[in-house]
């Protein structure tokens, strides 16, 4: 069983960086490949997609509200996956999600959280204005 455990959610005041990091824990028979990608839900909104990237680390994609502020990166050495956020909002003010999908390419990318096999419990970011 692969489990994406999160961390480094924190508050921070608008204009702030932070820094949140995911391990991909489990047994080494288990470690296939996975895409992985970050989520996050807002209290009354639905959970979207925020940041994603290929096994490979080939490819990555972001939501266009994160465009410019935030950077996804991964090391498959350490099954680690980092997010980078920058000149942050308000509105990023979140819990923000982990997972892990199962893929058979190493290039691909999911935005959709239907294509994603496994979640963390995930990590609260606030922002203050």
């Amino acid at each position: 069983q692969v489990q994406p455990v999160e961390s480094g959610g924190s508050s921070v005041q608008a204009g702030g960086s932070l820094r949140l990091s995911c391990v991909l824990s489990g047994s080494t028979r288990d470690r296939g490949a996975y895409a992985m990608g970050w989520f996050r839900q807002a209290p009354g909104k639905d959970r979207e997609f925020v940041a994603c990237v290929s096994w490979s680390s080939e490819n990555s994609d972001y939501a266009d509200s994160v465009k410019g502020r935030f950077t996804i990166s991964r090391d498959r050495a350490k099954n680690t996956m980092d997010l980078q956020m920058s000149s942050m909002k308000p509105e990023d003010t979140a819990v923000y999600y982990c997972a892990a999908a199962a893929t058979l390419s190493g290039s691909r990318v999911y935005s959709s959280p239907t294509s994603y096999n496994y979640w963390g419990q995930g990590t609260q970011v606030t922002v203050s204005s």
